[in-house]
């Protein structure tokens, strides 16, 4: 199963700077259930598990891809992309603790699709929060992809059973 959705992403523009908005996409980048901690996450888990490293790769490509969109961003709304997030206006760094290190398959893909299932919920709100049409059309667009990772991630998870 393609993992990989053939559709282009809006360009990646703003309608003005926004340290706010900057600060928002900042926990999707790198928060614990941001794109970086995805890529970790999907590589870590293709290692350990040969018979779907393809699939995990392949996901983890796109993840990556999510990660440059939003680091683009966060500079077009003026904000540095680093590999921290805020919370009450604290800086907290992103760690290897975020990443899930189960070695049950079944129990993997289970986190994997509740973490794309919750990564689905945060961009939504993003898009209520953030009111910039560019942005919010890019969100959408990687919901897409979010959307596509579950069906993938249930399609192998089924083929356990």
């Amino acid at each position: 199963m393609e993992c990989i959705l053939n559709k282009p992403y809006p360009p990646i523009r703003v309608e003005k700077e926004n340290i706010e908005y900057a600060k928002i996409l900042l926990d999707d980048y790198a928060g614990s259930g941001g794109e970086d901690t995805a890529i970790h996450e999907y590589i870590y888990q293709s290692l350990i598990k040969e018979d779907i490293s393809s699939t995990l790769k392949q996901i983890a490509r796109v993840e990556m891809r999510h990660l440059d969109i939003l680091g683009e961003l966060i500079v077009k709304l003026g904000g540095k992309p680093f590999f921290s997030t805020y919370k009450n206006n604290t800086i907290i760094p992103w760690t290897s603790e975020y990443v899930n290190y189960t070695m049950n398959i079944k129990d993997l893909l289970l986190v994997d699709i509740k973490r794309e299932e919750n990564t689905i919920k945060r961009y939504e709100s993003d898009i209520k929060i953030i009111d910039d049409k560019y942005i919010q059309d890019i969100l959408k667009r990687i919901i897409e992809d979010e959307k596509l990772h579950i069906l993938c991630l249930q399609s192998i998870y089924n083929s356990y059973e």
